[in-house]
């Protein structure tokens, strides 16, 4: 039983899987497919009639109720069974499987190529035994039809041969029972073997189950891996968009750029060409400004001349009620604080000798004012130095200096601030650019004696100036003369007269006629010829073209005023030379006034004021801007500041900066004004 059962398992597994090799089966189709026509073929499998079946690919044995007893096919190795079964799976693993172990991987190789022989060997046994098996079934006569002929003949038969026929059937069945022990130890060979045989196939087939996982895992990862390159390339592919994108929007922003360029380059030719024409006409109005400026002077000189007038019948009827007009008293506080402490840096003139003390410049309420300290003063009691202050403070007229404060310790005065210094600076200063022009200097002399005619015009005790010279006569901002020095200490001379002050009146007509200092002895000049050819040679080039007729009027003035010590004129005085330079000053503002309707600017030449530096009253070269707005020469305004000032110049007050800007502008009106009077000169 466990031999047929045996028999059985190992034929399920070769018939399920693998093909039989040509047997009794195969001889049985032969003889059924060649069999002559008139014979039928049972065909008798453990005591069952069965039937063939088949077609080229297999053939099949069924008994009477269908059920399949052996199938063939064509004959196969068992080691054609396992290559077909393993073949394909090993092949992948060997090809895909790179991160297996080398050792591992040959180990088992080995150990299956070694046994491989011996379970091929078992195979063949194991088919050979089954083949025989199925032979002697297919040939063994069916139990059942046996004991009908045995009884069928035992009727026939007699006692000596029932008994032999028994002695064969026992022998035969210990035969039987031999062969059958026989069968038994075979099986349990077999079913050794093929334990063994299960046991290998089952390491086998877990190996390579092994080997499937770890590709399956290899697989995973591959994938992750292309997943990851897809991401990035994706990543990629999206990071080439942006940056196609942002240079798309570069390009665009680079051609609006251009086009913004472009007519940027346009607008900025046209601001030029605007710009250069705007300067054209910028200097063409400051020529018309300069003109009229000069005409606005002529007109100020006159309403001057008349407000002189109405101011010294004025002043001769108040006389000395005028007391304090218009003064203030400052305290010290206020004295060091206006001029920085009484800065080097803010004294406008040094003690020469005698009386005269040092004069500083300072500033109250926004105000420029000059303070004068006198060592007269120092002597005098309080109340002497209060009628003084009160004496002075009542004087008061266009052309004489006024005194707008004073303080009582220190003793000094504080008089307006006279911003273009003396006339003696004015005309024989070395750095002077600017030169009075003749009409210039008949209307100064015509404004000392008028500041000097009100002082004499006290009938009963007329103040004496007995000072009076170039040094003593102060210009304005607009030229401007007036006198200052008078009134500052008693003159105890006999010869301090009014005839003293008529001659330096003479004195100072004849500096400004021919621009010297006039040192020489008084006879000299009452000796000089008074013709033509002798005024050209001593007038002064720099007053420019002077016209002879005035000229020789105002020198027969002087020589009338200096022989005043020789030939005393009682009829002679400041007023009636005053009349007289009036009616000149009016000759010369009628010469000047047809100058201009006919197109001749010989005034044109001056200097406007605009281009002297405020520190060297010189034309100025190199123009720069400080931080209080007025233009400098830079040389001057470096002095300045490295010197160790941090105050303007002019306002005296602290500069935020000390950085200093070039003035184009300024620097090329200065180049025009200076081509216009090299061609004017030329002509």
């Amino acid at each position: 039983m466990r031999k047929r059962e045996s028999r059985s398992f190992f034929l399920n597994i070769l018939l399920s899987v693998a093909r039989k090799s040509k047997g009794a089966i195969s001889g049985l189709f032969y003889v059924h497919q060649h069999k002559p026509t008139f014979c039928e073929l049972f065909i008798i499998c453990v005591g069952k009639q069965v039937f063939l079946r088949g077609n080229n690919d297999e053939k099949i044995m069924e008994d009477d109720s269908g059920v399949m007893v052996a199938k063939m096919r064509d004959k196969v190795t068992f080691k054609d069974w396992l290559d077909k079964i393993f073949s394909d799976k090993t092949n992948d693993y060997s090809q895909n499987s790179l991160s297996a172990s080398p050792s591992t991987t040959n180990l088992g190789q080995n150990q299956w190529e070694f046994y491989l022989q011996d379970i091929e060997n078992y195979y063949q046994e194991l088919l050979s035994s089954n083949l025989e098996e199925g032979s002697y079934d297919n040939l063994h006569i069916s139990p059942t039809i046996e004991p009908r002929v045995t009884q069928q003949n035992n009727s026939n038969m007699n006692t000596a041969e029932k008994i032999e026929i028994l002695k064969n059937k026992v022998n035969e069945a210990r035969k039987t029972i031999q062969l059958k022990r026989k069968e038994v130890k075979d099986n349990i060979e077999r079913s050794t073997k093929a334990e063994w045989a299960i046991s290998l196939c089952n390491i086998r087939a877990e190996e390579i189950e092994g080997r499937i996982r770890e590709e399956l895992s290899t697989k995973e990862e591959l994938n992750k891996e292309l997943n990851l390159e897809k991401e990035q390339k994706e990543e990629t592919r999206r990071e080439i968009e942006e940056k196609k994108q942002r240079l798309h929007s570069l390009l665009e922003v680079q051609s609006e750029l251009s086009n913004k360029l472009q007519i940027s380059t346009v607008t900025k030719s046209r601001s030029e060409t605007q710009l250069k024409r705007a300067v054209k006409e910028r200097t063409e109005m400051v020529r018309e400004i300069e003109e009229l400026r000069k005409q606005r002077n002529v007109l100020n000189r006159r309403i001057e001349f008349c407000k002189q007038k109405d101011a010294i019948g004025m002043a001769a009827r108040l006389g000395e009620n005028i007391i304090n007009c218009g003064m203030r008293e400052y305290s010290e506080e206020e004295l060091r604080l206006a001029t920085d402490n009484f800065s080097e840096r803010l004294r406008l003139l040094k003690c020469g000798g005698g009386d005269y003390s040092n004069v500083y410049r300072g500033r109250f309420n926004h105000s420029t004012v000059a303070i004068q300290m006198l060592s007269c003063f120092a002597s005098l009691s309080q109340q002497d130095f209060q009628a003084k202050v009160r004496l002075l403070g009542g004087i008061r007229q266009p052309h004489l200096v006024a005194m707008v404060g004073f303080c009582s310790e220190p003793k000094c005065i504080v008089l307006e601030y006279m911003s273009n210094g003396s006339l003696r600076d004015m005309l024989f200063s070395r750095r002077r650019n600017r030169a009075l022009r003749w009409h210039d200097r008949i209307r100064i002399a015509a404004e000392v004696c008028s500041g000097l005619g009100f002082l004499n015009s006290n009938a009963q005790r007329p103040n004496i100036h007995c000072h009076l010279n170039l040094a003593n006569v102060l210009l304005d901002r607009n030229l401007v003369a007036k006198i200052t020095g008078f009134g500052l200490q008693e003159c105890d001379d006999k010869e301090c007269n009014v005839e003293s002050d008529l001659r330096d009146v003479g004195v100072l007509l004849m500096q400004l006629l021919t621009g010297r200092n006039w040192v020489g002895p008084i006879e000299d000049a009452l000796t000089m010829d008074m013709d033509r050819e002798s005024l050209v040679n001593i007038l002064d080039d720099m007053a420019g073209q002077w016209p002879l007729d005035l000229a020789k009027e105002i020198a027969g003035l002087a020589m009338i005023c200096l022989s005043m010590k020789n030939k005393p004129n009682l009829d002679l005085t400041v007023a009636r030379v005053l009349e007289e330079l009036n009616i000149i000053r009016r000759k010369g503002d009628e010469i000047v006034a047809n100058e201009y309707r006919n197109g001749d600017r010989e005034g044109s030449s001056d200097v406007p004021s605009v281009f002297l530096c405020p520190v060297l009253q010189e034309v100025m070269k190199n123009p720069h801007v400080a931080a209080d707005g007025f233009s400098y020469e830079l040389e001057a305004i470096e002095q300045w500041l490295n010197s160790g000032h941090n105050t303007s110049p002019m306002t005296n007050l602290r500069l935020n900066h000390t950085f200093l800007t070039p003035n184009h502008t300024l620097r090329s009106f200065l180049d025009e004004w200076q081509i216009n009077k090299s061609a004017k000169n030329a002509n």
